[in-house]
């Protein structure tokens, strides 16, 4: 059966803490945000750059506490301050679509959860 790509997980407006150029790539994501939409270490993602349109792909690596930072080559793509969508995808066929829902959060200004938002699969699309 056919597969077709579908959002897994989202975290919407995280805000960047740094970007270390010397780190052999990657990006850092404290490990709650990571937990909540259920992302896992080394799953590759994609980064949005809210503030400058930027976007990369790369992976997802456990942060500390309110971290969000951009590593190795990553870091050229955006500064501390900055404001970016993390998210991953997942290949499914027609009967897992219509029952998996994305997981999606939304940070407040520390890197926290402001907001878990509900995804409504809408089945008779």
């Amino acid at each position: 059966m056919a597969q077709r790509c579908f959002l897994s997980a989202k975290i919407h407006g995280a805000t960047i803490t740094c970007a270390n150029l010397e780190y052999r790539g990657s990006l850092s994501i404290d490990t709650k945000l990571m937990k909540t939409v259920g992302l896992l270490p080394y799953e590759q993602i994609d980064v949005y750059n809210l503030d400058n349109g930027e976007r990369l792909t790369t992976y997802a690596i456990p942060g500390g506490p309110g971290e969000i930072c951009l590593n190795g080559a990553a870091a050229h793509k955006g500064k501390v301050g900055q404001r970016i969508i993390i998210a991953s995808y997942m290949w499914l066929d027609e009967n897992e679509s219509k029952t998996r829902k994305p997981r999606v959060i939304v940070a407040d200004d520390n890197n926290g959860i402001d907001e878990v938002l509900e995804c409504d699969l809408n089945p008779d699309f």
